[in-house]
């Protein structure tokens, strides 16, 4: 692929992300947001979240070792963090730091 196709691709991209991320705000610039849709962004960021972390501990062994001490944990960890600090951020970089760092011991 040569540059000038690399870079219309690029841009074509950004056009799409920036389309779909200011859709909402033209098509309800004039009315009331449907309830349906503050529902959705009220419940579906801890959705999306809750699913990731059945995800991410659906192949954790409990039979062998390190019998998912690690993934334990981080996850106490990440919590307590979370509902310690109420930062997002924080709580998710302290637990992959701290996941990182056990796997490399374990």
């Amino acid at each position: 692929m040569s540059n000038t196709h690399a870079a219309i691709l690029i841009a074509v991209m950004a056009l799409v992300t920036m389309i779909l991320r200011f859709l909402p705000f033209m098509i309800f610039r004039d009315r009331e947001t449907p309830e349906y849709i503050n529902f959705l962004g009220k419940y579906l960021p801890y959705s999306i979240m809750g699913m990731l972390v059945v995800y991410c501990l659906k192949d954790v062994s409990i039979t062998s070792s390190p019998f998912g001490i690690p993934e334990l944990i981080s996850v106490v960890l990440v919590a307590v963090l979370h509902f310690w600090k109420r930062n997002t951020l924080v709580s998710i970089v302290s637990g992959t730091v701290c996941y990182m760092l056990l796997i490399q011991v374990f």
